[in-house]
């Protein structure tokens, strides 16, 4: 079983589909020993940055344990998942009766994702395990991210997880725990995932095609702090030119600023833009939140307080634009004024 299939970066690999992860060792060992042992715990959180391998790894783990389904018999490592085997087949095409993937679904009436996931998709874990029940196997469920659950769909999944059916397995990623209802996390073993180290990231972007040597590249693996998706983002989806033309803006002066930043509104409001609006924001999030921080260690603390209130506000007016799909374009020329006005 497994939710509608979730958006996937141009250039990516679909988590369920990819038999390669790299830079996290230390945790898949620990999961492959902690399942041998017989006493792993039901619900793993696995927290990191966005796009380090989290979803690539509990699918990986996912597959280790149904294609092991005695821990007592499961190797201590775990192995590149075999693409042909019926398990991987199973989950690739989201046709595992022992895995759910819970993420937020689609909306029928506007083709569009939903901002989270609903309590209705929780509930779908209820049916799933007491279908399940009878069969005697692992039931998976992995929750992607956990983040996007709102409040009825914590509340419920918060439920199943106090008092967890016999072998099941819950999967919760998530970027951010601290946003995470505190008894979801104390009914969770935490497992941390940093950021790639520059090879890691390296090897994960060539396995993904892109050549090393290229001048794309080299620039989004400088800059994309460990995260494959960052990369993506900035090669195949404009982000280092949006990068360029928003230092251009806030450094620049005179008239020609105006229609530098109406060009960039407009590119950032076109149809299907949703992922690099979403990465402007986050980059515009993280601009500020550097020059609070900056203010702050030179001891400006009114510069600092003042951008600090900037990041609450442009956090609440991105936040509204998005829930009452108010025009985009307006929201960003209103964002990049404050910003011009702050600086």
């Amino acid at each position: 079983m497994s939710s509608e299939r979730f958006d996937v970066l141009d250039g990516a690999v679909a988590p369920a589909e990819n038999t390669r992860l790299f830079g996290h060792q230390q945790a898949e060992d620990f999961l492959a020993r902690s399942y041998r042992s017989g006493k792993g715990h039901h619900a793993i959180l696995i927290e990191g940055p966005e796009g380090v391998g989290k979803a690539t790894l509990a699918f990986r783990f996912a597959k280790h344990v149904l294609t092991h389904p005695d821990p007592m018999q499961a190797p201590a490592e775990m192995a590149d998942p075999d693409p042909n085997s019926l398990v991987s087949r199973q989950i690739a095409s989201g046709a595992s009766h022992n895995l759910l993937h819970l993420t937020r679904p689609v909306d029928e009436k506007t083709g569009k994702v939903k901002a989270a996931i609903t309590v209705d998709e929780v509930r779908r874990a209820g049916k799933f395990f007491s279908q399940t029940s009878g069969t005697g196997n692992w039931r998976i469920v992995i929750v992607d991210p956990a983040d996007d659950l709102n409040r009825n769909a914590a509340n419920a999944i918060l439920k199943i997880l106090e008092e967890p059916p016999k072998r099941s397995l819950f999967l919760m990623l998530t970027h951010a725990p601290g946003k995470l209802l505190p008894t979801i996390r104390s009914r969770c073993l935490p497992l941390q995932l940093s950021p790639l180290a520059p090879a890691a990231l390296r090897d994960a972007m060539a396995h993904l095609g892109f050549d090393p040597s290229g001048t794309d590249t080299q620039k989004a693996l400088a800059g994309a702090e460990g995260s494959v998706s960052q990369a993506l983002k900035l090669i195949n989806y404009g982000g280092l030119d949006i990068i360029t033309a928003f230092e251009a803006i806030l450094a620049g002066q005179g008239p020609g600023v105006r229609r530098e930043m109406h060009k960039l509104a407009e590119v950032l409001s076109a149809k299907d833009s949703d992922t690099i609006f979403d990465f402007f924001c986050e980059r515009v999030g993280r601009h500020v939140m550097d020059e609070a921080h900056k203010a702050a260690q030179a001891g400006d603390i009114g510069r600092a307080d003042r951008f600090a209130r900037l990041s609450a506000a442009i956090v609440e007016r991105i936040a509204v634009a998005r829930g009452y799909n108010l025009d985009r374009k307006q929201t960003i020329l209103s964002v990049l004024d404050e910003l011009k006005a702050a600086a």
